[in-house]
């Protein structure tokens, strides 16, 4: 099984930012293994700080289930005080969520599920050109060689 280490990853915005999610921890619960990460960042509450996990799951059916799941925390905006000169402490306004789930059956292979995971890597990204598919690091490995991270 893979290695749980830390996740370097940049956002989409418009000058791209650096974000180093560490590892929180990893379950085992029945036929689920889910591992989870957190960024870690001394000027943001842990509430609002980004997030993601993986989790692998063989279904009855002998189906396997993918997931991967992005959580991005937007905080409230604060700029008013009360007549006491008291400023709330900001709270988290939402939380955008992006998740990806595969299905894969126990005869599939390697090649056939790196190929799905590619095509939609690609459709996500608008690449309409050849792109070699990423062989390693945690999605790989949970999509393709149905690893999860320990």
């Amino acid at each position: 099984m893979s290695q749980i280490a830390n996740i370097t990853v940049y956002d989409g915005a418009a000058t791209p930012v650096s974000h180093t999610l560490v590892p929180v921890d990893v379950t085992r619960q029945g036929q689920t293994v889910r591992a989870n990460w957190r960024e870690v960042s001394a000027s943001v509450p842990t509430i609002a700080q980004v997030r993601a996990s993986v989790s692998l799951t063989r279904l009855k059916s002998g189906v396997y289930k993918t997931e991967a799941r992005v959580e991005v925390p937007v905080m409230e905006s604060v700029t008013n005080q009360n007549s006491q000169g008291y400023t709330a402490s900001p709270k988290v306004a939402y939380t955008n969520t992006f998740v990806t789930t595969g299905f894969f059956h126990e005869r599939s292979d390697v090649t056939g599920r790196r190929l799905a995971r590619q095509i939609l890597a690609n459709l996500l990204n608008n690449v309409s050109t050849s792109v070699a598919a990423a062989t390693s690091g945690p999605l790989p490995d949970l999509y393709d060689y149905l690893v999860a991270p320990t």
